[in-house]
């Protein structure tokens, strides 16, 4: 039991990452980016729709991603969403956060590459 909160927060401390990095470079709708978070993490890693949508509609209110609504025919009108000039820099600063955590703890456990 205590191993699923552990994982939840380690999920819920990564998931702006994770998905601002999904965003670089291609503009992409929610289901893609949840089946990519799944299918790069092996299936270690989820995100439903209930979880997903909130957290892309606080990266689009703090200005760090842009989202527009796209209709092909067809096919369901879908979001896409893409990084804003301020996500690239969020992004960055959060890659780098990130390798210093992931260093720092390695160094701790005496895990490489943790």
């Amino acid at each position: 039991m205590a191993t699923k909160s552990i994982d939840a927060e380690w999920k819920k401390g990564s998931a702006e990452l994770l998905i601002l990095s999904l965003l670089e470079g291609i503009p992409r709708h929610g289901y893609e980016i949840s089946k990519l978070i799944e299918h790069r993490s092996e299936g270690g890693i989820r995100f439903h729709a209930a979880s997903l949508y909130p957290l892309l509609y606080r990266l689009e209110k703090r200005g760090w991603i842009q989202g527009r609504w796209v209709e092909k025919s067809g096919q369901r009108r879908r979001r896409y969403y893409q990084l804003t000039a301020t996500g690239v820099k969020v992004l960055a600063a959060q890659r780098e956060g990130w390798q210093a955590f992931v260093a720092a703890i390695g160094r701790i456990t005496g895990v490489e590459n943790a």
